[in-house]
């Protein structure tokens, strides 16, 4: 029997990631810090989003699996706790495919392709073929992944709020359309704002796992400072002895983030008046990096590769029950009738039971 729904007082979350390779910093500080902190408050359903991954990696899935249990374990090293929090893969959970299949019958096609990053990793990710339907389309099964849980709150940043918007136009159309003994069945959910500092990666744009430009939240120290070394600075600083701008240097960007007040104004006066190194600021950079990932890398060590796959199984029963309640009420808002299976009656041909 799977394992009853959390069932809650508290206003409901949900949010996810593709495992598409390990997580690095852009996704703790922009995603798994805040959730973490979403704990005590709500009642949080955080996911592996592995069908996501296949609309750009799906002619080599082979890696998917093995990064999914290397989400699982950032998760748990990160702080969320599966007392707390219902973590789940987004493919043991069917009825997420089912929902997104109905939702797909009432969304416009422009819709879809009016989403921002949807051009956006089109010009960025040339190296892949992304002309497909799922690429195309998976927008709508973000909507219905977060549709499935019927939350009150999605936390993101404002880089993502578009998603979160049309969302909550896929769920109005639907309203629209079907309702269940007069009342909707699927709430339009609001954006929760969290914090999402400016992180840039080694090159200088945003840190991400597609650029392979990041700072994994696996990286040993001696990883890290091999990977701060080169990274890209303020282009002015032509000369060890030209003046620099840590507010034009990506570098002082992680020093903004990860760095105290006191290195902070090091920083800012050492670069400016030459005198200190791009070397040394890095150095710098690296200490407050490494200072943040040690208590990380210490949690995920505590954890088994066994251990996290129980939590996972546990966790996405937990959610394939939630799930399966909204799709009762969808498919009855729908007037979809399920034909409860019955063992087949053997058929008599030519005079004998085939």
């Amino acid at each position: 029997m799977p394992e009853p729904a959390i069932s809650s007082s508290r206003p409901r979350v949900l949010s996810g990631m593709r495992p598409t390779g390990k997580l690095h910093l852009g996704n703790y500080m922009g995603a798994l810090k805040n959730w973490v902190k979403l704990q005590g408050q709500y009642e949080c359903y955080f996911f592996i989003a592995d069908w996501h991954a296949l609309t750009s990696d799906y002619a080599d899935p082979s890696q998917i699996a093995p990064n999914t249990m290397g989400v699982i374990l950032d998760y748990l090293a990160a702080g969320l706790d599966p007392e707390k929090s219902v973590l789940f893969q987004q493919s043991r959970v069917l009825q997420h495919a089912e929902l997104n299949l109905l939702l797909g019958m009432i969304t416009p096609i422009s819709w879809l392709e009016r989403v921002p990053s949807y051009k956006e990793q089109q010009e960025n990710l040339t190296n892949k073929d992304l002309s497909n339907i799922g690429f195309l389309g998976y927008p709508l099964l973000m909507a219905s992944d977060i549709l499935m849980y019927q939350p009150q709150f999605v936390p993101v940043g404002h880089d993502q709020t578009a998603h979160v918007e049309l969302t909550r136009e896929v769920a109005r159309r639907f309203n629209q359309f079907y309702k269940l003994d007069g009342r909707e069945v699927l709430p339009e959910p609001q954006v929760l704002l969290t914090p999402s500092p400016k992180l840039p990666g080694t090159d200088g744009r945003k840190m991400s796992k597609s650029y392979g430009n990041t700072i994994q939240l696996s990286d040993t120290e001696p990883e890290v400072r091999k990977k701060l070394k080169t990274m890209v600075t303020d282009p002015a600083r032509v000369r060890r002895t030209d003046p620099g701008d840590p507010d034009k240097c990506p570098v002082g960007d992680l020093h903004k983030v990860f760095s105290t007040p006191e290195t902070l104004a090091k920083v800012y006066d050492g670069c400016r008046s030459a005198g200190i190194g791009c070397i040394e600021c890095k150095s710098w950079a690296a200490d407050a990096l490494v200072q943040l990932l040690q208590p990380i890398q210490d949690r995920r060590a505590t954890f088994s590769e066994s251990q996290a796959e129980e939590i996972l199984e546990a966790g996405s029963n937990r959610a394939r029950a939630r799930a399966e309640q909204t799709m009762q009420e969808v498919r009855a808002a729908m007037q979809l009738v399920r034909v409860t299976e019955q063992p087949r009656k053997p058929v008599a041909i030519g005079g004998r039971l085939g």
